[in-house]
């Protein structure tokens, strides 16, 4: 594919946990991919310097050796990619010098150069930080990329746009969701929409509910400032998920372009009901009070399970389940969609159980992403008996030899390229926080759940009769 235009990216958040695990060696894969422009330059910028930009180039350099997809990188390809980044500091209340240090560069890139400024700062500062780009001049005619939350609020998020909207275009905004750059998610429109064996039973005559399952085996991880301000339901639910409904319910768009996606998944949000409260599973783990920095009566939900519907002629009286939640049985990201059940009384079960288990298309979300079909099928044997069995595509067999970009990786290739396909737009994020303001007004209280489980009991009743796929079925 064609390169990008030459770049001068500003990394907001540079010496933070996003830029170390993900942007950095992101940015270095897609070096070694010859993605990136031949021309372009890093500033990385924070509140606190890391110390001169060879000490920074060390950090970046630790931070590729330990999270790139490469154990042993090419030394001279890396020196190359270190020798173009820098660090400027910067505040909301200044950013005087990381705007000379921005022109500076450009005028070392030349002609043709975009820029593009990655916002990775807390909530409570995007507002200020989007003032202070508009006011130094750092905006005029960049790329913004905002990391989620966007907002805490329905209030927020507005005030948000509304700070944006005076400064750039909304063409400008890129708001990231990665779970929208994997290829995992992008393969339920393929899935859906580029197969006639498919495409026909997506809909409510034949689909009885859909599970959207992302349960984390880790903890919190040192991350109280922020969970202690945010907790699961923003972190998670009005952002990710909700997100990932909207891949599975919209109609079909007249073009897979981002206008039309956007379009389709707006009249998705608009037609969710809205959450009953009798509905919502708050959890939070037993010992999470413990944790350095989270206080000691806290009230913080790390899990939450909910239901909601969409109303519309393809899905009415369709239940979504969501769930999510931290220091669980395992980690996973599992879209289910489970289908109604033909009369079985006709078969022999080889347990006696003949509708143990429905038919169900599984999407694995992993980097490693496949997708299966529960299904019944004959047991050998001298009897006429059935079992279950699953139908499985394994997209590292299926396409040997292809090494698929890491979400970060897409999403930043995106951008340089200015398509909005995979990124929200400032109605749907507006949208989710209306459905989501009224439960976060009155939260349900969370329960406590052990480490190592599934989460409150009171989750696993939302899911009757069938229950959560995960724990998968023996």
């Amino acid at each position: 594919m064609d390169r990008p235009d030459p770049q001068v990216l500003v990394l907001f958040g540079a010496t933070g946990d996003l830029a170390k695990r993900k942007l950095f060696p992101g940015l270095f894969r897609l070096v070694r991919e010859e993605l990136l422009p031949e021309e372009f330059r890093v500033i990385g910028s924070g509140r606190h310097s890391p110390g001169s930009d060879d000490e920074f180039r060390d950090h970046v350099r630790d931070a590729i050796e330990e999270f790139g997809d490469d154990d042993s990188p090419d030394t001279g390809e890396l020196d190359g990619f270190l020798e173009r980044i820098s660090f400027t500091t910067s505040s909301a209340d200044d950013g005087t010098d990381l705007a000379e240090a921005v022109k500076k560069s450009e005028e070392q890139v030349g002609d043709g150069v975009k820029r593009l400024i990655y916002l990775s700062v807390p909530p409570s500062a995007m507002k200020d930080m989007v003032g202070m780009l508009g006011e130094t001049g750092l905006a005029d005619g960049a790329r913004l990329i905002m990391e989620k939350p966007f907002g805490t609020d329905l209030e927020s998020a507005k005030e948000l746009n509304a700070a944006l909207h005076d400064i750039v275009e909304e063409d400008q905004v890129f708001r990231i969701d990665h779970f929208l750059g994997k290829e995992a998610a992008q393969n339920i429109l393929v899935t859906r929409f580029a197969n006639g064996l498919v495409e026909p039973i997506w809909n409510r005559e034949h689909v009885a509910y859909v599970q959207i399952d992302v349960p984390e085996d880790l903890t919190i991880q040192g991350r109280a400032a922020f969970y202690e301000a945010t907790g699961a339901f923003r972190d998670m639910i009005s952002t990710h998920l909700f997100q990932l409904l909207g891949f599975i319910a919209l109609e079909p768009p007249v073009h897979l372009d981002a206008d039309s996606l956007h379009a389709e998944k707006k009249k998705v949000f608009d037609a969710v009901e809205p959450i009953d409260p009798d509905h919502v599973v708050f959890g939070q783990y037993e010992g999470y009070r413990d944790e350095e920095d989270v206080a000691a009566d806290s009230k913080v939900e790390t899990f939450v399970a909910l239901e909601v519907f969409v109303d519309t002629w393809r899905w009415s009286g369709v239940p979504f389940l969501l769930r999510t939640g931290k220091a669980m049985a395992e980690s996973r990201r599992t879209i289910t969609i489970g289908f109604r059940e033909p009369p079985l009384k006709m078969f022999e079960s080889a347990d006696g159980i003949a509708d143990r288990t429905p038919n169900e298309l599984v999407f694995e979300l992993t980097d490693e992403p496949e997708v299966s079909v529960a299904v019944r099928a004959k047991r050998p044997g001298a009897k006429l008996q059935i079992d279950d069995a699953v139908l499985s595509l394994d997209f590292a067999e299926a396409f040997d030899g292809y090494q698929p970009l890491e979400a970060y990786e897409r999403l930043l290739l995106d951008v340089m390229l200015g398509d909005h396909t995979l990124f929200t737009r400032a109605d749907e994020v507006e949208r989710l926080w209306e459905l989501c303001d009224p439960v976060l007004a009155k939260p349900p209280k969370a329960q406590t759940y052990d480490k190592g489980s599934w989460g409150p009991e009171a989750a696993v009743q939302l899911a009757a009769p069938r229950g959560w796929r995960l724990p998968d079925d023996e």
